[in-house]
């Protein structure tokens, strides 16, 4: 066991690495004037930023919750790793050797810390599933791929793959690496019995779930195979690389491009999410298993910048009744944007998948751009619970709107509300 990092060492990491470059990969930065920038601190909820970097100083600070230090302590606290465990992750970023107080030139890729060993696992089992993708037994999941209008091209674009039918294909294939089964068990992708560990997937086609950093920390999965008595689809669970309210797929790939165009778009799927940029909605995201909640709120809004000079939050539902109350219950997290929300529904209840495969991208562009403020979705659709034709069905359908009104912060937006509801109303 290799002894502690060389002071000299850690200094030399510290210095060679770039503590702009980092931290863009958890947050957008803005010039706030000569050598310093700034965003939304991601280490507390806030709707002005107050988070400066400096990078040639190498510092951070939020003067919001007072949370600072240097690249090390930023990955750190964003990462929950070990102090030598960041310092050998940004070694290896920077390609730097680094040597230890008893001599030795530092642990081998096997004795790495733990953290790093689960995202190394996971890189591994993401180039299995790919290549398994290809092999005979692969058809079924490229059949499943070539029915949603996506083919080889766009799989490997998406790095989707496919994981066999056998129970330990994957196990055996880790094994091989160096992995250990107490390693494994920490990653999520096995299954535990009375003789021992198995694969979790198995007969699936399956999406690489990754971080805002690009490392792969977790797969989703779709089933192939009638006989296969799990869901329709299946994640991931929680571990200590993937929490599920904390991650949004696709967000690797649309990350700039939200930064860019101040706009994030939330699909409902993996297949939605694909759909999107294939059309050229590049800011397309979904989550993975849960509802969008107040932790991915502070995600996007961070990448967006979201400080009041802009920017524009998208959510895309089914025209069912599910996706109706999904459009609803994110009306109820909307007040923590400062951004315009909006929300497109199409209404024959076909998903940005479904559209682009039946009727081509620009009719997932057209979707998006018909887009409806959140606030006048949330109204109408209280109001189609009431027969307006009559006096008392009208006040209730006001007693019924008039809160949702009154929740809506913005001090412009509030008023023109009153006079629309009013309007629809006939009062």
């Amino acid at each position: 066991m290799a002894g502690l990092i060389k002071r000299e060492d850690i200094d030399e990491v510290r210095n060679r690495t770039d503590l702009r470059e980092v931290v863009e990969s958890y947050v957008t930065l803005k010039s706030a004037g000569i050598g310093s920038y700034k965003g939304l601190c991601p280490f507390h909820d806030e709707r002005s930023p107050s988070f400066h970097i400096r990078p040639q100083l190498g510092t951070f600070h939020c003067f919001g919750c007072g949370e600072s230090g240097d690249v090390i302590a930023f990955i750190q606290k964003m990462d929950h790793s070990s102090f030598t465990e960041t310092v050998e992750l940004l070694a290896a970023r920077i390609n730097y050797e680094l040597h230890y107080e008893d001599g030795g030139p530092g642990p081998r890729r096997e004795d790495y810390g733990k953290r790093q060993r689960l995202v190394d696992a996971h890189k591994v089992a993401e180039e299995f599933f790919r290549a398994q993708l290809a092999t005979d037994e692969g058809a079924a999941g490229r059949e499943f791929l070539a029915g949603r209008g996506f083919d080889a091209e766009v799989a490997a674009q998406f790095s989707v793959g496919y994981a066999p039918k056998g129970w330990d294909s994957l196990l055996k294939h880790l094994r091989s690496k160096g992995f250990v089964d107490d390693e494994l068990k920490l990653t999520g992708m096995f299954s535990e019995g009375n003789r021992g560990i198995y694969d979790r997937f198995r007969g699936r086609v399956m999406w690489p779930i990754r971080d805002l950093s690009g490392a792969t920390i977790g797969f989703g999965a779709r089933k192939l195979y009638e006989d296969d008595q799990g869901p329709k689809y299946l994640n991931t669970p929680e571990t200590q690389l993937y929490k599920k309210s904390q991650v949004l797929y696709g967000i690797d790939l649309a990350k700039k491009q939200i930064s860019k165009s101040r706009q994030i778009v939330v699909v409902e799927g993996y297949t939605d999410v694909m759909a999107c940029h294939l059309a050229g909605i590049t800011t397309a995201v979904a989550t993975c298993g849960t509802a969008f909640g107040t932790d991915h709120i502070k995600i996007a809004r961070r990448l967006l910048q979201d400080d009041g000079t802009g920017g524009e939050v998208v959510f895309t539902f089914d025209g069912d009744a599910a996706g109706q109350k999904a459009a609803l219950r994110a009306f109820e997290e909307d007040q923590r944007f400062i951004a315009q929300t909006y929300v497109c529904v199409e209404p024959t209840g076909a998903d940005p998948c479904d559209l682009r495969l039946h009727r081509g991208d620009e009719a997932v562009r057209e979707l998006i751009e018909l887009k409806r403020p959140l606030f006048e979705f949330a109204i109408r659709a209280e109001l189609k619970k009431f027969s307006l034709n009559t006096v008392e069905g009208r006040v209730q359908a006001l007693r019924q709107t008039a809160p949702i009104v009154a929740q809506i912060r913005d001090s412009a937006i509030r008023p023109a509300y009153v006079r629309e509801l009013a309007g629809w109303l006939g009062m």
